[in-house]
């Protein structure tokens, strides 16, 4: 089994933890402060400069994976800070007001549109422009962090919201263990198998109750794979009132009305202890992050269960999708060496490099390229991981007020799944909710700043 301790540690939080210390008011101009990337080197500078990296705790093992490689191969050397997820938000801003932010700033891809928007990172619109391989990077990582034209940020770390099942349950269950849900409705009729068994402790599926960022991560591939959309174009107006998210809320409340539908815990998850159950055998089938999925290889070799691995279904059989979540990077408005931190955004965007810190280390790499020729060798599973961004129909959300509407404790977004499955939900109501954030908060009015201690995955 893995161990819990462990299996926090790997997390991947997809939620940033909610505003804690404002960056500035709302709206400003994103034009990256003091620093400048003019007239820098293509491939940046490496003089043997120390840089400063800040990163969230949930993405540690791959970051130290990334930042080794690079001092073992270069003059300058990356000084990693590693930050817990929850202190995230206060750090930064404290540091963008007092002018003392790391070199290169790491964050959850749903709020570098936010910081981006606040100034906080330098402006490497020519430098990201002049790489050959751009059309093969993290689209969504570098487009969260572009405002007006000006590109801010490249990806990090990637991390993938992928179904995952336990097959040792699957066969008690009489299911085939090497086949998981294809759509919604067979998500249900196998959670239900499970927790049919009535085996003490163990449930059909969880739900991350509490934490509306697991629960975005979770719910929202399903949406896409049906074609619908959870947000308008410019991040003002919440459209989570549409079929397919009814469907989805459905399935999860008539597993909450199944005894062991879903694991004791799931109203009042937080997000702390979101991938514990399934990663102690304890669950039959849930949405997972890719980033954790490692773990329960490696526990699997060690005897642990078996893990069956699928991209996310629709509501309608035949097409899937995911959460492309992850950190994106940039470098910041007071780096002092901002030739030095673009030697490092440059190297980690070369396929040789994106094999060596993530394909070799069984990890997503945020380069298409590298996602089709150098896992050729590796687990079946990671394969099908991979396929879920080389097809396309992933997305990553971008507004400015996600945070906010969706990932802070108490959120509108939140509230509104605690209503659906756990509640008499009013779905147009609860939608109007999340809009009343999404639109006051960049988009003329104070949205309220939500104080979250929230521990889920990116």
């Amino acid at each position: 089994m893995v161990s819990f301790n462990k299996l926090t540690r790997t997390l991947a939080g997809i939620a940033a933890a909610a505003l804690i210390v404002p960056l500035a008011a709302c709206g400003g101009s994103g034009n990256g402060g003091t620093a400048t990337a003019e007239g820098i080197p293509a491939k940046g500078t490496d003089d043997g400069t120390e840089i400063t990296l800040w990163t969230r705790s949930p993405l540690e093992r791959q970051a130290k994976n990334v930042v080794e490689a690079y001092n073992k191969s270069h003059k300058n050397q990356v000084k990693l800070e590693i930050i817990p997820n929850d202190d995230m938000e206060g750090k930064v801003g404290g540091a963008s007001q007092t002018d003392s932010l790391p070199d290169i700033l790491a964050g959850d891809v749903v709020r570098i549109p936010y910081w981006a928007s606040e100034g906080i990172f330098t402006d490497i619109t020519k430098q990201i422009d002049g790489l050959d391989n751009k059309a093969d990077l993290q689209q969504g990582h570098i487009e969260a962090g572009t405002v007006d034209g000006a590109e801010y940020t490249l990806p990090f770390i990637t991390d993938v919201s992928v179904m995952v099942w336990n097959k040792n349950l699957y066969k008690e269950a009489g299911l085939d263990p090497e086949q998981g849900p294809k759509s919604i409705d067979q998500f249900v009729e196998q959670a239900k198998k499970v927790a049919a068994l009535n085996k003490d402790g163990v449930a059909g599926s969880y739900l991350a109750g509490q934490s509306g960022g697991a629960l975005v991560f979770d719910l929202f591939p399903s949406v896409w794979a049906d074609g619908e959309s959870v947000m308008n174009k410019d991040g003002s107006e919440a459209t989570l009132d549409n079929d397919s998210m009814k469907g989805v809320l459905d399935a999860y409340k008539e597993l909450a009305n199944t005894t062991n539908g879903l694991g004791a815990g799931s109203k009042e998850e937080t997000g702390a202890t979101w991938t514990a159950p399934f990663a102690n055998g304890k669950i039959g089938v849930m949405p997972y992050p890719n980033t954790s999925t490692t773990a329960l290889f490696d526990a699997e070799k060690d005897g642990g269960f078996e893990v069956g691995v699928a991209p996310i279904p629709g509501t309608k059989e035949g097409k899937t999708s995911t959460f492309l979540g992850g950190d994106a990077m940039g470098i910041s408005k007071d780096s002092k060496h901002v030739a030095q931190a673009w030697n490092f955004l440059y190297w980690l965007m070369q396929s040789d490099a994106q094999k060596e810190v993530f394909a070799d280390q069984g990890d997503t790499a945020s380069n298409i390229q590298t996602l089709k020729t150098a896992y050729k060798d590796a687990d079946p599973r990671i394969q099908t991981i991979n396929s879920v961004i080389i097809d396309g129909n992933g997305q990553t959300p971008k507004s400015p007020a996600f945070n906010e509407a969706f990932n802070a404790a108490g959120s509108p977004w939140q509230l509104l799944v605690q209503n659906a499955v756990w509640g008499s939900g009013d779905l147009k109501a609860d939608n109007k909710a999340v809009t009343d954030v999404l639109s006051a908060q960049c988009f003329g009015g104070d949205a309220p700043h939500h104080h979250s201690s929230n521990h889920s995955n990116n």
